[in-house]
């Protein structure tokens, strides 16, 4: 397996006087896929933005691998319309890449097409590839997705979480996820931790849809955690994210 990633013991995460994460104990490994569900407001994407450094715990701890490289997919990418930005040009902007490594990503991910559009004129299907295919620049240890695939129809959700595995099965990068389709998440992930605040369940798929903690969340399975699961975005704690005026919900 390998040497750990990412760990952290006793994480607590807080907004002022506002407690959002209490005493997580967390790790992934190479090549795992975890997910993390749990209601709105229950500390997910602030999780995530600790676990890539953009917030820092009030108590408890966060470790990382020497040399970790991670790529991050943040729920939505704000960008004037009016301003230009070709696709080309954003795959470069924050890294200069190695050579041949934006065309190799780029025909992975099946983007050739739009490398000359603009990215505000992007659909949502293209520009979530176009935001993947920035995130595995580098070769990423770990890839962060946060609700990566939100605002997709059905078919497009399916085929985004396909190409996960299959990205993960071809270069063996770890995936930690956020994500509300509860029904792709039993499916593609190795664990799943549900969160509420805290660490309400964790373990493998079957384990998780079968703790009494998050059949209380989520009703009996996940026909009835979809039904009862709607996501509504809550920017009450979450300001703009540092990098790039990202903006991310629980």
């Amino acid at each position: 397996m390998g040497e750990t990633l990412v760990r952290t013991e006793g994480l607590s995460l807080a907004y002022g006087d506002h407690a959002v994460l209490r005493n997580v104990d967390f790790h992934i490994d190479p090549g795992e896929i975890v997910t993390i569900v749990g209601p709105n407001g229950s500390g997910k994407s602030s999780f995530l933005k600790a676990v890539i450094g953009a917030l820092t715990p009030s108590s408890g701890s966060i470790w990382r691998k020497r040399g970790l490289k991670m790529g991050y997919v943040p729920q939505k990418l704000h960008l004037d319309p009016v301003f230009p930005l070709t696709v080309q040009r954003f795959l470069t902007l924050t890294r200069r890449p190695a050579a041949g490594e934006v065309g190799s990503v780029v025909a992975r991910l099946g983007i050739a097409g739009v490398l000359g559009q603009q990215v505000a004129s992007l659909s949502g299907g293209q520009l979530q590839r176009v935001l993947l295919a920035h995130a595995l620049i580098g070769q990423p240890d770990l890839l962060i997705l946060d609700e990566a695939a939100q605002g997709l129809d059905q078919p497009a959700i399916a085929a985004f979480y396909r190409l996960v595995e299959a990205l993960r099965a071809e270069t063996g990068t770890a995936i930690l996820m956020v994500s509300h389709d509860l029904h792709v998440v039993m499916s593609a992930s190795d664990r799943v931790i549900c969160l509420n605040g805290h660490v309400c369940c964790e373990g493998t798929p079957t384990v998780v849809s079968e703790a009494p903690e998050y059949r209380r969340l989520f009703g009996q399975g996940t026909e009835g955690a979809l039904a009862l699961y709607r996501h509504v975005h809550d920017h009450r704690h979450e300001g703009a994210d540092a990098q790039g005026g990202v903006q991310g919900n629980d």
